[in-house]
């Protein structure tokens, strides 16, 4: 083991880089990352969307939602890769294709996030901002959506950790992400399998379990905490 890891334990980090692509762990952070920042304004959007009043914007939002939601994210990215380019005419890069296909997928999950979050606050929130003559918009804004937020933390972090699994299906595509990197790794030294996959299982443990935490932390932290509404005589 300590032989393989000082072998290749920069490729595993960094892939080519930087004599090449960057690639192996680094990639996966990025990407994940880069996915989550994007998909973020995305699914606020569409969360809002969601609870709406408005029929005409709530029900097509709603629709877009389930089916993302029910189709495998493997069967986009095969689709945005290899047939997409058939119809197009221009073949996508696989870090475009697959930063597509997250952002896509993120965007859906998060509006979830947003809307649960939203209907999970008491209903008398929104009624007293209405009743005190702001609008809707006006109350989600200022009222709803700062409270929500708070509570939201945690589940924005597991979709992270979700994120950074689902950055693994890159290796079906050739993007040099973690997992492709470990099974180049195991070609090359080809009699180490076990040691190979189990550092990176470790890898994705180490990394998901922390960031686990790392949203417990921050949840118990009083200025994170949703404050509870005061009790009415």
């Amino acid at each position: 083991m300590k032989e393989l890891i000082d072998s290749y334990w920069l490729y595993f980090l960094l892939g080519q880089y930087p004599h090449g692509p960057l690639g192996g762990l680094a990639l996966t952070l990025l990407l994940a990352g880069s996915a989550m920042l994007l998909a973020a304004p995305l699914g606020l959007l569409v969360g809002v969307a969601r609870i709406s009043p408005w029929a005409a914007l709530r029900v097509p939002v709603t629709a877009l939602v389930w089916v993302v939601r029910g189709t495998p994210l493997l069967m986009v990215v095969f689709w945005a890769y290899f047939f997409l380019p058939v119809l197009t005419g221009h073949k996508s890069s696989q870090l475009a294709t697959m930063l597509a296909a997250l952002v896509l997928f993120d965007a859906a999950y998060l509006a979830e996030i947003v809307r649960a979050g939203l209907q999970g606050l008491p209903r008398g929130q929104l009624q007293a901002a209405r009743a005190l003559g702001l609008t809707w918009l006006q109350a989600l804004r200022l009222v709803l959506l700062p409270q929500a937020l708070r509570q939201m933390l945690p589940s924005l972090v597991n979709q992270f950790v979700t994120t950074i699994k689902h950055t693994s299906l890159g290796t079906i595509i050739g993007l040099s992400e973690l997992s492709f990197v470990a099974n180049q790794i195991n070609i090359q030294v080809l009699v180490k399998p076990v040691e190979v996959y189990a550092s990176l299982a470790a890898s994705y443990f180490l990394l998901c379990f922390g960031l686990s935490r790392l949203a417990g932390l921050l949840e118990r932290r009083p200025g994170l905490r949703a404050t509870a509404p005061a009790p009415t005589s």
